[in-house]
């Protein structure tokens, strides 16, 4: 295989694992622990957290924060596992982003 072959080749791994990258980024990732549900983003950006009031006390504060971590913990591990289906298939260079 020639030089030129081989750089097309290597240009065009590039441009399908952005065009992998950028779907998993585009996507929404929903997670709800209890009264709580995290909107985020495929690139970890959070959107938002919504609380349902009705079932909250005033004690229920550090609940609460326990609730919104294990959310957003629960959208990273599913951002990172949809990464991973989509640029998996690219072998090792999927850590270069």
């Amino acid at each position: 295989m020639n030089m030129q072959a081989m750089m097309q080749q290597a240009q065009k791994l590039q441009r399908d694992m952005l065009k992998s990258k950028d779907e998993v980024e585009s996507k929404t990732f929903t997670s709800t622990q209890s009264f709580v549900t995290v909107v985020m983003k495929g690139n970890k950006q959070v959107t938002s957290v919504t609380i349902d009031k009705d079932e909250l006390d005033k004690e229920d504060i550090e609940i609460l924060q326990d609730l919104i971590c294990l959310a957003v913990n629960e959208n990273i591990k599913s951002i990172d596992k949809e990464m991973e289906s989509k640029l998996g298939k690219f072998g090792g260079a999927s850590g270069l982003f």
